[in-house]
């Protein structure tokens, strides 16, 4: 291995979670980093005074531009546009873990959807890779002063749809194992009971499959997923696993995946649930668990 692909290995994870914490889509991060192997491959190394520095720069660039046309495309998405969820190794430490599930669950790469290309770099550099202004500065192209307004307004727009406070992992897992019991036995007050009076559901189907786009009461939820257990009766099953850092729950119709179904909870019921149904976005997932 060359001392390029070397250096440039080295620094791949990093500029992975760039990649997807800004576009949301497992394919589109692939593609940026790529794109950045391409640039780093081609440029004058004995020029470059920092590595690291040179290639988050180049990564966040190609990630803003993807995001920009991406953002168009997904104007005209049928439904709602819900991030590809991915499946991730488990965390070494207990910081890890925290962190993971802070920034990469699929509720928060969907609140990112609120903010533009530029706002989204900023506020993932700062908040989330606690890089310095000067640092994020330099790769928007912005005067310091720019940037920390930027970061200050992505923050008071993602403020309103942020939890208001942290739930232990463990509490969201009891509660999804409970549910998932409930869904199995059909159980319509068990389900009802473990979802709170105005919980909501977002789904997303890419138009390929059917989805709600937004059902809002925890009866009407509750109601929903006891349909669908007596619809497909032993042919469905749940699995609680772990997707994006947080504790997910898998559908499974037959030998197919579903549907990956990402749980919100305030400590004592599940409050929101964001449904991936597109095929495509379950595609990976699906592979890796064979």
């Amino acid at each position: 291995m060359t001392d390029s692909v070397h250096l440039f290995d080295r620094h791949r994870p990093r500029l992975y979670g760039i990649a997807y914490r800004m576009l949301g889509a497992v394919a589109e991060a692939e593609d940026v980093v790529q794109d950045a192997w391409l640039r780093w491959h081609g440029a004058d190394r004995t020029a470059v005074e920092n590595t690291e520095a040179w290639l988050v720069r180049v990564t966040t660039r190609l990630a803003i531009d993807r995001l920009r046309a991406a953002k168009a495309e997904r104007e005209s998405y049928v439904g709602v546009w819900l991030p590809e969820p991915m499946l991730m190794a488990a965390p070494a430490t207990p910081e890890q873990i925290h962190e993971l599930a802070d920034d990469v669950s699929v509720a928060f790469l969907f609140l990112l959807e609120r903010l533009s290309p530029d706002a989204r770099a900023a506020f993932l550099m700062r908040d989330v890779f606690d890089s310095e202004y000067a640092d994020i500065a330099r790769i928007l192209d912005k005067t310091e002063a720019a940037t920390r307004q930027l970061v200050r307004r992505a923050r008071l727009q993602l403020r309103d749809g942020a939890p208001r406070e942290t739930v232990p992992r463990a509490t969201l897992r009891r509660l999804l194992l409970a549910f998932s019991d409930a869904m199995q036995r059909s159980d319509f007050h068990g389900l009802h009971a473990l979802l709170s009076d105005d919980a909501q559901l977002i789904g997303d189907g890419g138009g390929k499959v059917a989805s709600f786009a937004s059902l809002v009461g925890g009866k009407r939820l509750a109601q929903l997923f006891y349909a669908g257990k007596r619809r497909f009766r032993e042919t469905m099953r749940t699995e609680v696993v772990e997707v994006n850092g947080q504790w997910t729950l898998l559908r499974f119709i037959g030998d197919e995946l579903e549907s990956v179904q990402s749980y919100e909870t305030d400590g004592r019921r599940l409050t929101r649930v964001l449904v991936q149904r597109n095929p495509d976005k379950l595609a990976r997932i699906a592979r890796a668990l064979g």
